[in-house]
């Protein structure tokens, strides 16, 4: 009854011993690459994982596989004569069965964690090229706020150098002024002396007028200049 159930076949394939016995060594092999994928994953100390897609492949393989083999058997334990044999088969063909849809779903749980990996790099490089593309922002406002301040420091210096330079042109005219005051005595002096005439005075006079409006015109000259150097330097 055993010889009848291991060389048990359909159409001419393999006998179910032998296609049990494959599917064994490919558990075997597949729960092997599958833990050694598993230790790649986490074997980074950063959680980054190692991914390894060729060993992820064959894994998905050898699970397809399986899963081909254990329909075959399927097909093969209800070709069985005997029905302790048939029963027998049937439980062993199960437990193949669940063993690969174990495989299958840690394999799946790898997919979805590698998939949440490398969503969560794509994010955090997102994130980090946009934090850059803010702080190249932050300091171009800070180079042109440097450049304002800057020109504003240079628009002072040159409104205070001309305010300089307007004072010490007023305080040269007014020490002009004394001068031409002191002139003006030492002749009236000198006239007086020598008996000069009422409109030679008078004339005299008038000429010190016309050189006072001259004087006050060159003043207000002088500030109407520097009022408007300063508005064009603002």
């Amino acid at each position: 009854m055993a010889t009848a159930t291991a060389t048990a076949t359909e159409g001419g394939g393999r006998t179910l011993s032998e296609v049990y016995q494959s599917s064994k060594r490919l558990l075997l092999r597949t729960r092997d690459a599958l833990e050694r994928l598993e230790r790649l994953e986490f074997s980074s100390s950063s959680g980054a994982g190692v991914d390894s897609p060729e060993l992820s492949f064959a894994v998905k393989r050898d699970i397809t596989q399986i899963q081909s083999l254990c329909a075959e058997m399927d097909r093969l334990w209800r070709s069985v004569p005997a029905k302790s044999q048939r029963d027998l088969w049937k439980r062993k063909v199960e437990q193949v069965t669940e063993e690969t849809d174990s495989l299958r779903e840690s394999l799946d749980k790898y997919f979805l964690r590698h998939q949440r990996r490398t969503q969560e790099a794509n994010e955090r490089a997102e994130l980090l090229g946009r934090a850059n593309g803010e702080s190249s922002l932050v300091l171009k406002i800070f180079d042109d706020e440097a450049q304002a301040m800057q020109s504003a420091r240079n628009s002072s210096k040159m409104l205070e150098e001309s305010y300089a330079t307007g004072v010490a042109i007023l305080a040269q005219y007014g020490g002009q002024r004394e001068r031409l005051k002191r002139a003006q005595r030492k002749a009236l002096d000198v006239l007086n002396t020598v008996g000069l005439s009422n409109s030679v005075l008078r004339l005299i006079e008038k000429r010190h007028r016309v050189d006072k409006w001259i004087k006050y015109a060159g003043m207000v000259l002088t500030v109407v200049v520097l009022i408007a150097f300063w508005r064009w330097t603002r």
